[in-house]
């Protein structure tokens, strides 16, 4: 069954088109990747679910459990169970790790916020009292976010370069927390360009100059975006004479 529909998504910026005519399905239930190079899109299509301000100028369709997102605003989808992690997550200063992960999740208790806390690898004691600024690591914010949105237990989740700037351990962590999203039934999509992390899904896409080019097995996808994609000598311009072409 379909939790997301995507039909024939166009948008532009600066008189270019970033996303050309995309359409997708993401089935309820699964772990989801899109996989390209730099600038195909992938970021561009996550903001334009969420509806961020500067990707809502867009046309084609986006229909979530049979409603189109197109009036909705970012609050409103994110009461439907839509959340987006970022590449860089944000920093609060002067609001604490509790307060925040509360803040996303509603009322709950220590304890609630200890669990999420200890399941992608941080210490309670440690990190409960602690601001969500810049004394963080980059690795501890995405866990912290990440500990946020197993809380909230969303529909579907956006994990946006999940493995950028962080540790083998906290990569590990990341991989175990989509696996307790997954079973918590959420629907995942993680946006990436690492095979490592394109091996955690069950599905894939091969995204690039703002189209999806194919769909199908995680390593299908991946052998073709080795092989093929990440040698390509231009820039972001596929040939699509029948062929997926070289980039």
């Amino acid at each position: 069954m379909s939790m997301l529909e995507i039909k024939n998504l166009i948008l532009s910026a600066n008189g270019k088109r970033i996303l050309d005519g995309l359409s997708l399905d993401l089935h309820e239930g699964y772990v989801h990747a899109i996989v390209g190079p730099n600038g195909a899109g992938k970021s561009t299509l996550a903001s334009a679910v969420m509806g961020l301000s500067g990707y809502r100028d867009i046309t084609g369709e986006m229909i979530f459990e049979g409603q189109n997102l197109h009036d909705l605003s970012v609050d409103e989808r994110a009461r439907k169970g839509i959340t987006l992690a970022w590449q860089e997550p944000a920093r609060f200063e002067g609001l604490t790790v509790r307060k925040f992960i509360r803040a996303a999740a509603g009322d709950m208790t220590d304890q609630a916020v200890a669990d999420v806390l200890e399941k992608v690898g941080l210490s309670p004691l440690m990190h409960m009292p602690r601001a969500v600024d810049k004394t963080l690591s980059g690795g501890e914010r995405k866990k912290i976010e990440l500990a946020s949105i197993l809380a909230m237990k969303p529909r579907l989740v956006m994990l946006d370069e999940p493995d950028s700037g962080i540790d083998i351990e906290s990569l590990r962590r990341i991989k175990q927390a989509i696996t307790v999203l997954k079973a918590d039934g959420s629907t995942v999509l993680l946006i990436t360009h690492s095979l490592e992390v394109l091996g955690w899904a069950e599905h894939a896409f091969l995204m690039c100059c703002g189209r999806i080019l194919d769909k199908g097995d995680p390593e299908n996808i991946s052998r073709y975006f080795k092989d093929r994609c990440i040698p390509c000598d231009h820039k972001n311009l596929p040939q699509m004479n029948g062929d997926m072409g070289n980039g």
